[in-house]
């Protein structure tokens, strides 16, 4: 159950990276569109950490 919510929770924070990248892209703020290219990564990482996870198993 809990690894349903974490892969949910992963997947939810590459699309809010997606959306404040383009946020920031679409009012030039270079901060915001870092921010969101950041989440977008850290996402990334817990999903191939997941699939780590589950080919242990």
């Amino acid at each position: 159950m809990a690894e349903a919510h974490n892969k949910a929770r992963n997947a939810a924070q590459g699309t809010k990276g997606k959306a404040k990248e383009a946020a920031g892209r679409a009012t030039g703020n270079d901060r915001l569109k870092a921010k969101g290219k950041t989440d977008q990564a850290k996402s990334k990482v817990k999903k191939a950490g997941e699939r780590v996870k589950d080919r242990l198993r």
